[in-house]
């Protein structure tokens, strides 16, 4: 019996000996790290892409997100929007520096949980800039210290390094970053700052680093539309579409028919509505807004006074500053295009000599006086301040009726409506402008 137990035990240990070095190979390859990708600028095209990563590494149950940073910066509302973001994510984020980190950047790699650099690579230089490359005035350059501060201090890192970064009147001189000077950490000084976990050659090092090693990786990357919206979005690329499109409709006023020039403009404004739709910057209120807007300009056409054509004037901008995330700069894109477009309107009219040709189909253009080489049969100076009624409603071309008689009569531009009283108060062959009396004038008329 005692034969058999030892025999038992001793196969138990040998059998135990063999599957050990299986049962730790397979506790290794546990877990999957997700691999998503920072490059390039910073923009709001990039937080859909990184919320739209982050939420397959929840919903696949990933360990941990690496974030593989390579940035030159960008813009700060997006960082800012993407901080949030990662501030939000359950799963653990580690900062993935593989060559530069700077502005924006650095910004978001403070709010990994843990931030790794490659040999070489830097992180820093966050001094916030305006639209023309100058340094931000004191109350935005205040606001984003403030972010950098709170970005290293929700990590226990020291925060005098990041406002470092972001502001150039503190001074670490032994850091290169005296008064003046923004401070730019590289791989070394991140870890002796405590601002880096350790410097990694490769993505297996950084794996085996983390206690990864040997796990399941899934690598991200932007698909085609959203490689399509962070061009778009691209603050940069905003005000070249709109001015674009604004260019290209006002091009197909002076054009008989409907060409290339309407195409590029419609085409602009699609493109600029589908990128901030993908982004998920723009609702479809922007949409349907706009789509009042477009509609209500078409009706201008067949409508008197100006009224719906004005309406939908400001429904197609206000459509234009909902889709983007930042009101203020949509609204300066838009007036960068209207300044484009008008600019180009008066470069057609006073160099080409070009006239609307959508306009001529609503409004008498020429004037048919001796002059231009009209001569009328008939002058009827005699018609000269007498009063009329209209026959027909004046755009401003129609018909009124003068003693019997039905007389084609143009206003002064002005619309007016069917059966007003009007004076004709010109006479130049066979054109006729009249003027609209006052309801009192009309009367004693």
């Amino acid at each position: 019996m005692q034969k058999l137990i030892r025999g038992f035990l001793l196969l138990t240990l040998i059998v135990s000996a063999i599957a050990l070095p299986f049962s730790t190979t397979s506790l290794a390859k546990t877990g999957t790290v997700y691999k998503v990708p920072i490059h390039n600028e910073v923009e709001k095209g990039l937080h859909a892409f990184l919320k739209r990563s982050f939420n397959e590494a929840e919903k696949t149950g990933a360990d941990v997100i690496v974030l593989d940073i390579n940035t030159p910066g960008g813009f700060t509302d997006a960082a800012g929007e993407i901080a949030k973001l990662m501030d939000e994510t359950e799963p653990k984020i580690v900062a993935y520096i593989n060559n530069r980190a700077l502005s924006a950047g650095a910004f978001l790699a403070l709010h990994a949980d843990e931030i790794y650099m490659s040999p070489g690579s830097k992180m820093g230089a966050s001094a916030v800039i305006d639209g023309s490359g100058n340094a931000a005035d004191k109350k935005a350059r205040s606001a984003w210290s403030a972010d950098m501060k709170n970005a290293a201090e929700s990590q226990k890192r020291d925060p005098k390094f990041a406002l470092a970064m972001a502001n150039p009147e503190e001074d670490l001189p032994e850091f290169r970053a005296g008064k003046g000077e923004l401070l730019t950490l590289t791989d070394r000084e991140a870890a002796e700052v405590g601002y880096s976990e350790g410097t990694v050659a490769t993505y297996d090092e950084l794996l085996a680093k983390i206690g990864m090693e040997g796990a399941t990786t899934i690598s991200t990357d932007p698909t085609f539309s959203e490689q399509i919206a962070r061009f778009i979005t691209n603050p940069v690329v905003v005000p070249i579409l709109l001015s674009i499109a604004g260019l290209g409709l006002i091009v197909e006023l002076y054009s008989p028919g409907f060409g290339v020039a309407g195409t590029m403009g419609i085409s602009a404004l699609l493109l600029f509505f589908y990128g901030h739709l993908i982004a998920g910057l723009a609702g479809y209120e922007a949409i349907l807004l706009f789509l009042l807007g477009a509609g209500l300009i078409v009706a201008e056409l067949f409508l008197p006074h100006g009224i719906a054509g004005i309406a939908g004037a400001v429904a197609v901008t206000g459509s234009i500053i909902m889709a983007g995330a930042n009101p203020a700069y949509m609204a300066i894109s838009v007036l960068i295009a209207l300044i484009i477009a008008t600019t180009g309107m008066v470069v057609i009219m006073k160099f080409f000599g070009k006239k609307l040709h959508l306009l001529n189909r609503m409004i008498l253009m020429d004037a048919t006086d001796t002059e231009s080489g009209y001569v009328s049969n008939v002058n009827r100076i005699d018609w000269l301040g007498k009063t009329a009624v209209t026959l027909t409603p004046l755009r401003p071309s129609g018909a009124i009726v003068l003693d019997g008689e039905r007389i084609d009569v143009v206003s002064e531009g002005n619309y007016i409506d069917k059966g007003k009283h009007v004076k004709i108060v010109k006479v130049e062959g066979s054109r006729t402008v009249v003027r609209e009396l006052q309801e009192m004038e009309g009367n004693e008329g």
